[in-house]
């Protein structure tokens, strides 16, 4: 299977192309349009800002290929926020592939934001390897809004999509490369998809 991590000169590569490593991939980390195109999995990955993300893309060309993509495609972290439509984050559009938007946490003296650590989930969807009540890893201070697309959510403050699912696409706020068995299960039914 050829596997393809976008590099878009910021994010977790590093981690993510690790967490497939050891379940058995060596994936390609590329901003090769025709190699994302022609991949059997891609991964949009994410630690850093959506509006020099979103420059980046453009900048490389891989808007409409990222866009367009039929095979199935995971974005993790800022990567699943860059789906959506628009990221308060530096008022910036997105890739508009599942409605909705992006905002900022808002902390109080029990959440401080970023929200890092560990939280429980809600799943409504198994089909990509969450549970009921599982913890996964989050690193984040923007989240996107809760809706039709969500198959698992965390509470931080208001329901926090943990993982969203819209045709291809797939979206994890969390990092399953951080997330133990939890994380290795989701990956593999990414995989599996």
């Amino acid at each position: 299977m050829k596997l393809a991590i976008v590099d878009v000169g910021c994010g977790n590569i590093g981690s993510v192309g690790i967490a497939f490593e050891r379940l058995g991939l060596q994936p390609l980390i590329t901003a090769d349009r025709s190699e994302i195109a022609s991949a059997d999995r891609v991964v949009l990955p994410g630690v850093g800002a959506a509006g020099f993300a979103m420059e980046q893309i453009e900048a490389l060309g891989l808007k409409d290929v990222l866009t367009s993509l039929e095979q199935p495609v995971l974005g993790i972290c800022l990567g699943m926020q860059l789906l959506f439509e628009r990221s308060d984050e530096e008022d910036v559009r997105c890739l508009g592939i599942i409605p909705g938007e992006v905002r900022k946490l808002v902390p109080d003296r029990t959440m401080p934001v970023p929200h890092m650590g560990w939280s429980r989930l809600t799943v409504a969807d198994p089909s990509l390897g969450l549970r009921d009540g599982d913890y996964v890893y989050f690193a984040h201070s923007y989240a996107c809004d809760d809706g039709p697309h969500s198959i698992a959510t965390a509470q931080y403050g208001r329901a926090i999509p943990a993982a969203v699912k819209r045709g291809n696409y797939h979206g994890a706020q969390f990092h399953p490369e951080r997330s133990g068995e939890a994380g290795a299960r989701f990956l593999e039914s990414f995989l599996a998809a």
